[in-house]
């Protein structure tokens, strides 16, 4: 598929908010466009990236212009870690116990505090990562221990499945997951607020579940019209 222009970049978003409620985020996922398609996401209207690589991040971040939250979605490796602290908004992949305290390690070096969601697989699916469901509560009460880390919600990939209803219980499952540590966490004082699901084919579902952050691609940067034309 062919990138697109400013303008319809600027078409695709103002659609993609006229379906989403004002309490969700938009969040742009940019892996695989280059600068001036990020800058013309964000002259359009969004101020949260989403990047897959380190590397590319950490490239683009110097280069964009305007109000602009950075948030790392991507698998991440325990040992790019150290390049995130004080650079980004949300680290929305942290997926195992040693992910939690490499950023906390990574975190005091820097005397930061850095925002992070839990991922969870549970479809328990062999090619994502994540933690399990019953892992929760390990996770919960690792982070409580680290103060350098602040636990702001959680995370998933909907199911490899084109079944409305199959990837409607997966969301269902994480947004209860999420009501009980908002209620619970930190006797409930915390600063539980983000419950990223849903990307460009499943995020209806996923609002329709209670997701407040979706990340989506592929519906910003290319014309749909056009590749079903």
């Amino acid at each position: 598929m062919e990138s697109v222009n400013q303008s319809i970049i600027s078409k695709n978003i103002a659609q993609i908010r006229q379906t989403l409620p004002e309490n969700v985020c938009l969040v742009a996922v940019t892996k695989y466009h280059d600068v001036a398609e990020t800058q013309a996401a964000v002259d359009a209207g969004v101020h949260d990236l989403g990047e897959n690589k380190v590397q590319d991040m950490i490239a683009k971040q110097p280069q964009i212009t305007g109000d602009v939250r950075w948030h790392f979605i991507g698998h991440l490796q325990s040992n790019k870690v150290k390049y995130l602290i004080g650079n980004v908004f949300l680290i929305h992949s942290v997926s195992s116990l040693k992910l939690i305290r490499t950023i906390e390690k990574e975190s005091a070096k820097r005397d930061a505090v850095t925002d992070i969601l839990l991922q969870f697989n549970l479809a328990e699916e062999d090619t994502k990562s994540g933690f399990m469901a019953d892992e929760l509560d390990e996770a919960l009460a690792l982070c409580e221990d680290c103060p350098h880390i602040r636990l702001s919600g959680l995370m998933c990939i909907g199911p490899m499945t084109k079944n409305p209803s199959d990837i409607l219980k997966i969301f269902a499952q994480l947004k209860q997951m999420y009501d009980t540590i908002k209620a619970t966490y930190l006797n409930g004082v915390n600063s539980i607020r983000f419950l990223s699901m849903g990307m460009t084919d499943d995020y209806p579902i996923a609002v329709s579940a209670g997701s407040n952050m979706v990340r989506i691609g592929r519906k910003i940067f290319y014309d749909e019209e056009k590749q079903h034309g």
